[in-house]
């Protein structure tokens, strides 16, 4: 009998990591305090207490190809950005196909997980569940929290003056389900998110004015990237990472600042961060530059008060009679159901090795899957660390000691602080971060190798997209699949496109993109021995 696991969640995270203790000869139970699969995909048109919540129109910001289980592509015929509804059938898809539904007790709600008395000896923890009003004690050899960090809102009132007199309507973008109820009404959002923009474009089309209200700017990338393909499939790639890296710091944040400016100059739209070189998320939009364009709605600087009726931005000037303010300002951690010093190990900050394992625990069965933020999908993500988690869990891989985990994460501390600033998530690079774990269960891509025994794929995994495939590609869970499903991957992408054919396919060429990314660095180089 292998050891059991109690998985809290039932979304990306917490399905990935059902399949990956299947796989390591685990025994997982799933909790889930809804119905459905799905977390943060599962719509409901009511907010719920302790659930993620979206509205209706949500889009997915990463790509079919990217957002996919390593071994379960999207159809082809998909639509490369998907609807909620579309991503959370693919979840139902891949929960059938590995049949994870029976490992799932739905409508059950963790109260609490605590380590037994014996935990230095076992590392076991009880977990009390309630399901119809009675509770239930069980203990588990391991633990897997999946459950996200979309849940409880960050609504910092007390920064705002004159809120408490302020006599309009105020909620938090996680309440927001359609634009119906703000029709002909003066609407402030405050933040800049991709839900603070998907919010305030729909408004614009009803409310009688729109403002968003900023205080730092954001970067915005359209979902359309170079020459119409789907931006992360021409942005996250290997190369793209080594330049990135391997450049001067001055020439990288140039090319950083270049590349975001293409489509707009951030400044003429009031867009601009503060610091633009920062390598923080970026905001997903298509329509936001239209509707600055068309004066559907404005850009304002932070709120420097509010009054009875009106608000006062930094700048000095006034949106009046404002009907509505929707605060877009993301999210809490927390995890009510277990001791925050888990989690919050070190001066009241998360402390976790990877951004997985609490390092200071005496036993090394307790993991967050999910919590990580990068460029990349949450679906390969979750599937990696839940790959590397279960074999942690099973004994087949060990951690570092605590001196070597809390090294590392002040190492990345630092880094991360140069490369994103402050930031209450844990935000990393995509694709380094991706291969350190992959390296720890010995399924990160060999690339030498492949150049030398495969030409064609090398090529495509070095300078293509780095999509989940990849990660299955050898070592340990390879799937037989994965070389064939890098080399369609552009078909798939162009397939619901090209629903009128007009012309040869036309896919990205490596070596030409390799020749240009190239060119500046040698003209960088020639101007140096040129003038030196």
């Amino acid at each position: 009998m292998g050891k059991t696991v109690a998985i809290v969640g039932a979304g990306i995270s917490g399905l990935a990591a059902i399949r990956c203790c299947l796989e390591e000869g685990l025994e997982p139970t799933c909790f889930e305090r809804s119905n459905d699969i799905g977390g943060l995909w599962n719509f409901s048109d009511r907010v719920e207490e302790g659930r993620a919540s979206i509205y209706p129109s949500v889009f997915t910001n990463s790509s079919k190809e990217m957002m996919c289980f390593p071994d379960l592509p999207h159809p082809d015929d998909h639509p490369n950005f998907m609807h909620n509804t579309m991503l959370h059938e693919y979840l139902r898809t891949f929960a059938q196909k590995n049949d994870l539904l029976r490992y799932i007790r739905f409508e059950t709600l963790v109260c609490s997980i605590k380590k037994c008395p014996s935990f230095l000896v076992t590392g076991q923890w009880e977990v009390v569940v309630e399901k119809n009003g009675k509770q239930e004690p069980t203990i588990f050899d391991a633990v897997m929290i999946c459950s996200g960090h979309h849940v409880y809102p960050n609504l910092p009132k007390n920064a705002f003056p004159g809120l408490d007199q302020f006599k309009g309507h105020c909620l938090h973008s996680r309440e927001y389900k359609g634009p119906e109820a703000f029709k002909g009404k003066r609407v402030l959002v405050i933040g800049l998110g991709n839900s603070a923009s998907d919010i305030a474009i729909e408004l614009s089309r009803l409310a009688a004015q729109v403002i968003v209200s900023t205080r730092t700017g954001s970067w915005i990338l359209s979902r359309v990237g170079e020459n119409g393909y789907p931006w992360d499939m021409v942005y996250i790639t290997r190369f793209a990472s080594f330049l990135r890296r391997g450049l001067p710091s001055f020439v990288s944040d140039w090319l950083h600042v270049k590349q975001m400016n293409t489509r707009i100059k951030h400044e003429n739209y009031g867009l601009m961060p503060l610091n633009g070189t920062l390598g923080k998320e970026p905001l997903f939009n298509d329509e936001l530059p239209s509707c600055i364009l068309c004066g559907t709605l404005s850009i304002k600087p932070s709120v420097k008060k509010f009054t009875e009726t009106s608000v006062m931005f930094e700048d000095g000037t006034v949106f009046e009679d404002v009907d509505f303010v929707i605060f877009a300002t993301g999210y809490d951690t927390s995890y009510p159901f277990v001791d925050e010093s888990i989690i919050k190990g070190r001066n009241n900050e998360v402390t976790l090795f990877k951004g997985v394992f609490p390092p200071l625990l005496e036993k090394p069965t307790f993991a967050l899957i999910g919590f990580v933020q990068s460029l990349g999908s949450a679906t390969i993500t979750a599937d990696m660390q839940a790959r590397w988690v279960a074999k942690v869990f099973a004994n087949s891989c060990s951690l570092p000691t605590t001196k070597e985990m809390m090294d590392d994460i002040d190492e990345n501390m630092k880094k991360n602080l140069k490369w994103f600033g402050q930031s209450q998530s844990l935000q990393t690079d995509y694709i380094t971060y991706m291969d350190e774990l992959s390296s720890f269960i010995g399924a990160k891509p060999n690339i030498p190798w492949l150049f030398l025994t495969d030409p064609q794929l090398a090529l495509e995994v070095y300078f293509g997209p780095c999509t989940p495939y990849q990660f299955r590609l050898m070592g340990p869970g390879k799937w037989d699949g994965a070389r064939n499903a890098i080399l369609t991957q552009w078909d798939r992408v162009l397939k619901p496109t090209r629903t009128r054919v007009v012309s040869a396919i036309h896919k990205p060429r490596h070596l030409y993109n390799l020749l240009k990314m190239l060119l500046f660095p040698l003209l960088l180089l020639t101007v140096l021995l040129t003038f030196c």
